[in-house]
């Protein structure tokens, strides 16, 4: 492994401070390594997913002595020295012909990687197309109930989608999504183990539809392989919740009564005290009055008419005024 250094002089310590840990992390790079023993549709495998993968990718073009599943330290080396998180390893034997290695690294060290048989290659140079334009972001899909069913197709999703991931966009421009990536997962063989899977690579034309928005038609580029699942080796627990762990920084802060539907609308809650309903000023309609209020309104009335009939005096019962008459003589 290499020695860890202080630096020196001022583009050296320019060289540390990029590989420190960053809260939003740069787009990762990726090798690609020839082993000492390829074949041919190992090597155009190996050259099309670097045209894809370029500008975050190194080609290695001289062989080396490598086996990512017997001995992993040389893997880890090229890692550390080039500050790559994604490797690809072509190698081509008598067991294990036309074998192609994906995988990535956590800390410059293998957190996970897969193999895969190649079968019925067709690379880019076959289909007559100049390609897409370097630094493109693909669409990708993945087609087939498998990809949630098994633990290898998951695993082998979520690997491409890193592998192809590239820089974190905020906005798309239409013009930027110039080709897809289309990954399907076939049926199961005969032992019911994971069958074949389908990568094939496409195009994206625009052409005038008479509208703001072009008619879309998808021309196949490639590469296009046919994938067998061989050996595969996962991350650990542990490993694996330290190298997916999210920044305190990137963590959304939950907003207390707040709720958002699937549709993206917003929703809140407000909290109210005890409603006194009888206290509310309404319309002055006993039709609005509850009957509780009504009964107790009738009894306080009836108790105040009481009450002046107590307190009033029998001497103050009033008589009609007598008219008081005066008659002259003459």
């Amino acid at each position: 492994m290499l020695r860890i250094t202080k630096p020196k002089n001022a583009r050296s310590k320019r060289a540390l401070k990029v590989r420190e840990a960053k809260v939003v992390e740069n787009p990762k790079t990726a090798i690609f390594v020839r082993g000492s023993q390829t074949s041919q549709p190992v090597l155009d495998l190996l050259k099309d997913f670097y045209a894809l993968k370029r500008t975050n990718a190194i080609n290695f073009s001289k062989k080396n002595q490598i086996h990512p599943f017997d001995d992993e330290t040389t893997i880890e080396f090229f890692s550390r020295k080039n500050d790559a998180s994604l490797f690809a390893v072509g190698l081509h034997s008598k067991k294990r012909p036309h074998n192609f290695i994906i995988g990535r690294t956590f800390d410059y060290q293998v957190l996970d990687m897969m193999e895969l048989g190649i079968e019925n290659l067709k690379s880019i140079s076959e289909f007559g197309t100049k390609g897409c334009a370097v630094g493109m972001k693909p669409l990708m899909i993945f087609n087939g109930e498998a990809f949630n069913q098994s633990e290898e197709l998951e695993k082998l999703k979520n690997l491409l989608l890193d592998f192809f991931h590239g820089e974190t966009s905020d906005q798309i421009a239409l013009e930027g999504l110039e080709y897809v990536i289309s990954v399907t997962a076939g049926p199961p063989d005969a032992n019911g183990d994971v069958g074949r899977v389908y990568f094939r690579t496409y195009l994206v034309r625009k052409k005038k539809s008479g509208v703001r928005q072009p008619r879309v038609e998808l021309e196949e580029m490639g590469p296009s392989v046919d994938f067998v699942l061989r050996r595969s080796r996962f991350a650990l627990d542990d490993v694996w919740k330290q190298a997916t762990k999210v920044p305190k920084e990137l963590k959304e802060r939950k907003v207390k009564n707040v709720s958002y539907d699937g549709l993206g609308d917003k929703y809140g809650r407000i909290h109210m005290g005890n409603q006194q309903l009888d206290k509310i000023q309404t319309r002055k309609v006993k039709a609005l009055k509850s009957p509780n209020k009504r009964a107790a309104e009738a009894n306080a009335y009836l108790e105040d008419g009481d009450q002046q009939q107590q307190q009033q005096p029998l001497s103050s019962k009033k008589h009609k005024p007598t008219a008081a008459i005066t008659i002259d003589t003459v």
